[in-house]
């Protein structure tokens, strides 16, 4: 199969559009078609050559579509399933049969390695030059081969134009205050970067009942956004210190939890001073970043505590159906951070994200797509 696929060739060059080979389907896996994917900060981060992934590779990873070609070995998908991407695990090591495969013992093989498991390629270019793949995926094209363990069949009445940021960025935010920080009902809670993972956390946390919800960004577009989902103070770094304001909206205690977003060394040290006595911090974003630490008066003293959380700690085919019910009842209006762009068009979504003024871009692959209406 001959597919349309974003290519990015080297470290730090835009997208290139470019006909590629699909190699040929293994038993365990199922072609889908791509309807949208959602852009993500880790795609940038990745095409801008600041990671250990090998290029050429076709990124992405919070894809939708629908299922055209099932392998024999699968069991729990249909040709005709709506489904939603995200992360791949190997289901037998011990993280994952106890409920946490984001800390698969094969985690990094499967999602950042470019390959199978086998060592074998996905995709193809037409002088038959291999091409990396990500996330044992890839959404950034029109159609691609699926392990079935990346796979979340939703309902025949989900949208899936709208749902592909589930699968990583909504998803980690979420993840992060539901089953890493677990905050007590009533209790405090300062975001730093009110990106698509900022807010969906601070939406979280509203729905989990903190009840100080602190958001610190520099675009003021993006803090009005955050008063509207859930925030109940914020702060612009730029015109107003953090440490100051939070110990202001506080009562100089702190706040009992801290999400660090941006990865930026010196906001994380911030977001941890700003910590009350037993507070934890949260840092997920991905970065090269590194801090130094006085062990003693930064953490021990005062009971402090960091945790590392990948993709929110969630089984993806539980959280995912959970998020989209929330989403249904109003309570996680997601929608209101995307826009939608074309295929086409990935480099100026890519530059609108960077930029900050887009929350969350989603690709629109599938322009056939008729998305279910409402009864």
């Amino acid at each position: 199969m001959i597919v349309k696929a974003a290519v990015v060739n080297a470290g730090g060059e835009e997208y290139q559009l470019s006909n590629l080979k699909l190699a040929e389907m293994q038993p365990d896996e199922v072609i889908v078609k791509i309807v949208a994917s959602g852009m993500c900060m880790s795609d940038e981060t990745i095409r801008n050559g600041k990671t250990s992934v090998s290029f050429p590779v076709v990124l992405g990873h919070e894809g939708t579509g629908i299922i055209v070609e099932v392998g024999d070995a699968v069991k729990k998908f249909k040709v005709g399933d709506q489904v939603v991407m995200s992360y791949a695990y190997c289901g037998h090591c011990p993280s994952c049969q106890t409920g946490h495969p984001s800390v698969c013992n094969d985690w990094m093989k499967l999602n950042f390695s470019g390959v199978r498991e086998d060592g074998s390629h996905t995709f193809y270019k037409e002088d038959g030059t291999p091409v990396k793949n990500f996330y044992g995926h890839s959404s950034f094209t029109t159609h691609t081969l699926v392990h079935e363990s990346n796979l979340t069949k939703v309902d025949a009445d989900v949208d899936l134009r709208l749902v592909g940021p589930l699968g990583c960025g909504f998803l980690t935010g979420s993840g992060t205050v539901m089953n890493g920080l677990k905050p007590e009902v009533g209790s405090s809670l300062a975001v730093f970067g009110t990106g698509a993972v900022g807010l969906a956390a601070m939406m979280t946390a509203k729905l989990e009942g903190c009840s100080t919800i602190i958001a610190v960004d520099i675009h003021d577009s993006r803090l009005e956004m955050a008063k509207s989902l859930g925030a109940t103070h914020t702060i612009n770094s730029n015109l107003e210190d953090p440490i100051k304001k939070i110990a202001e909206i506080t009562g100089n205690e702190g706040v009992n939890y801290a999400i660090d977003t941006t990865g930026i060394a010196p906001v994380i040290k911030t977001a941890l001073a700003v910590l009350a006595r037993g507070g934890v911090i949260a840092p997920i974003a991905v970065s090269t970043n590194s801090i130094e630490l006085n062990i003693t008066s930064e953490l021990m003293l005062s009971s402090k505590s960091m945790i590392g959380v990948v993709m929110g700690d969630n089984v993806p085919q539980l959280s995912i159906p959970q998020l989209i019910n929330f989403y249904k009842e109003g309570r996680f209006p997601f929608d209101q951070l995307v826009k939608f762009y074309q295929f086409d068009d990935i480099n100026q979504a890519a530059k609108d994200s960077t930029s900050g003024s887009v929350i969350k871009p989603i690709l629109i692959m599938d322009e056939s797509y008729k998305a279910p209406t409402a009864n």
